[in-house]
C-alpha cells in the first residue's frame, strides 16, 4: 500500500470513529480540500489516468453542441437560458459544442449564458484557459445555479459521485466500509445488517447504492419539471441495475486496488441508468432513454459528420478521424460505444429529445 499523504488521516480517522463507509472513504479520496485526487490534478489525457470521449474526437462534443440547438428549438427559443455543464474537465467538449454552435446555431449561441459545476482548481483553470470568450460562471455544487430554463450536459459526471455498497450475508443485507487491518486499509461488513435492503440476492452478491446520485437526479428532475429544459447524462453503466461490486480504481490507464494509494487514483462506480431514471420520473421529469452510447451518437448522425471531416484531411488526420470515430461508436464487449450509456430527462409536454 502506497503511503500517500492522504493515508495517514484515513488511519487517524478510522482509529477515532472506526470503519467508515464507502461513500465517505469515496467523497475523501476524491474530494479531499487538501489530498483529494480532483483538487490536486488534471487526471486527464495520454499523461494523465483516463481519456474522456471529448479527448478522443471533436466530433463528441460537436454533436452535443447541435443537439443542444435542437432542444433550445423545441423548447421555444428561450433567450437567455442556462447551458449548464457538470463535470466539464479541461472544457474540450464544451469548446467543441460552442464551436458548433457559432458556425450552425449563432441564434442558440447569443441566448446562451454558461455555466460550469466543477470543484477541482487545477480543471477549473484549464476551463478558463478554453472557455475564455464564452465567459462562463463557475459553480460548487448544483444548488447555487441560477433559476429558467436550462439543458445541462453530463459526460463522465455520474460515475464519480460517491456510492454505499452492501453485501448480502446470512444475517442480510450488511454495509461494505472500510477498516484497518494493521496499518493497511482493509474492506469489512457493518455487525449489523440494514432491514430496509429486502432485495432477494445470493450470499456473497454486492449491491450499490447511488444515495448522492439519486438525490442530485431528484433535484434536477424536480428542475426541469418546474423550468423546463433537458439533462443529457452519458456515462459508463448498466441499463437494468444489478448486484456486482462495480467500485473500481483507475491510475495511469490500468486499473488498480481502490485501497492502494487513496487520493491518488480515480474512484468510479458504474451507474445505475434505471434507478436514475426512476428518481427523475417520481419528481415529474419525462424519461428518454437509456440507449447506448454507439445508438445515441449514430442517431445524431455521427457517420455522416465524420466523413465530412476526413474528406477536408489529409490521409494522417483522415484515418485519427475515423479511429475516432470507431472507438466512440465501438459495441464490443468493452467498447465505448456499448459501454457506455445515454439518458436524457426533460421537463413534461417537450418535443422528444433528439438521439431517442
Amino acid at each position: 500500500m502506497s503511503e500517500t499523504p492522504l493515508l495517514g488521516e484515513l488511519r487517524r480517522l478510522i482509529a477515532v470513529e472506526g470503519p467508515i463507509t464507502i461513500e465517505r472513504y469515496m467523497a475523501l479520496c476524491l474530494g479531499h480540500p487538501v489530498h483529494g485526487y480532483y483538487r490536486t490534478r488534471d487526471p486527464l489525457g495520454a499523461a494523465g489516468d483516463f481519456t474522456t470521449a471529448p479527448e478522443i474526437s471533436q466530433i463528441f462534443g460537436e454533436l452535443l453542441g447541435l443537439w443542444t440547438a435542437e432542444v433550445w428549438h423545441g423548447l421555444g427559443r428561450p433567450a437567455p437560458f442556462r447551458l449548464i455543464e457538470l463535470g466539464p474537465g479541461r472544457g474540450t467538449l464544451m469548446a467543441d459544442a460552442l464551436r458548433a454552435l457559432r458556425s450552425a446555431a449563432p441564434d442558440c449561441l447569443a441566448a446562451a449564458a454558461l455555466h460550469l459545476v466543477e470543484t477541482s482548481p487545477p480543471l477549473r483553470a484549464a476551463q478558463k484557459r478554453a472557455l475564455a470568450a464564452a465567459s462562463p460562471s463557475w459553480h460548487d455544487a448544483v444548488d447555487t445555479l441560477p433559476g429558467g430554463p436550462a439543458i445541462l450536459l453530463a459526460n463522465e459526471f455520474f460515475d464519480a459521485l460517491p456510492v454505499r455498497q452492501y453485501q448480502r450475508t446470512e444475517r442480510g443485507w450488511c454495509e461494505r466500509r472500510v477498516g484497518l487491518n494493521g496499518d493497511a486499509l482493509a474492506f469489512g461488513l457493518s455487525p449489523d445488517p440494514t432491514p430496509e435492503i429486502t432485495r432477494d440476492a445470493a450470499p456473497g452478491a454486492i449491491l450499490t447504492l447511488p444515495a448522492v446520485a439519486l438525490d442530485l437526479t431528484r433535484q434536477l428532475g424536480r428542475r426541469l419539471a418546474r423550468e423546463g429544459g433537458a439533462l443529457l447524462a452519458i456515462d459508463y453503466g448498466d441499463l437494468y441495475g444489478g448486484t456486482a461490486d462495480t467500485l473500481q480504481a483507475v491510475a495511469r490507464h490500468r486499473f488498480a486496488d481502490p485501497l492502494e494509494a487513496p487520493g491518488e487514483t480515480d474512484l468510479t462506480a458504474q451507474v445505475d441508468f434505471a434507478a436514475l431514471a426512476r428518481a427523475a420520473a417520481g419528481e415529474g421529469a419525462a424519461v428518454h432513454g437509456p440507449v447506448t452510447q454507439a445508438d445515441f451518437l449514430l442517431a445524431l448522425g455521427l457517420t455522416q459528420r465524420a466523413e465530412r471531416l476526413a474528406a477536408r484531411a489529409n490521409p494522417v488526420q483522415a484515418a485519427a478521424v475515423k479511429a475516432g470515430a470507431d472507438r466512440l461508436t465501438d459495441r464490443t464487449t468493452r467498447g465505448m460505444g456499448s459501454l457506455f450509456k445515454v439518458l436524457g430527462l426533460a421537463g413534461p409536454g417537450q418535443p422528444p429529445l433528439p438521439g431517442f
